[in-house]
């Protein structure tokens, strides 16, 4: 069984067992969070697909991991002009281990 969950303005492909990494989540470490946008769920049947979202399915999980991604780097740079800028950032992120699909 799979389902595509959106969460964080991203969508995910899930399927029980799978871990995913999404953005950060005001949840606790080891806590059950509960996915209600449901794009699309498929199996053993025929595939249901959502009109944006199916209604009475959800997606749970439980959060693994809380932490940060690595290191981006920025850097714009104009030929002959002696423009160079230079940043960094990294990203918050939350992995989730899927439990079940509902």
């Amino acid at each position: 069984m799979f389902a595509v969950i959106e969460t964080g303005g991203k969508q995910y492909f899930v399927s029980p067992k799978t871990r995913i990494h999404v953005e950060k989540l005001p949840q606790e470490l080891g806590k059950e969070v509960v996915f209600d946008n449901v794009l699309l769920v498929g199996g053993e049947v025929s595939p249901k697909i959502g009109k944006p979202y199916i209604p009475g399915s959800k997606v749970t999980g439980k959060i693994v991991k809380v932490g940060r991604e690595r290191k981006i780097r920025i850097f714009k740079y104009k030929s002959k002009v002696r423009y160079r800028r230079r940043k960094g950032h990294r990203q918050n992120f939350t992995e989730v281990e899927i439990e079940n699909i509902i």
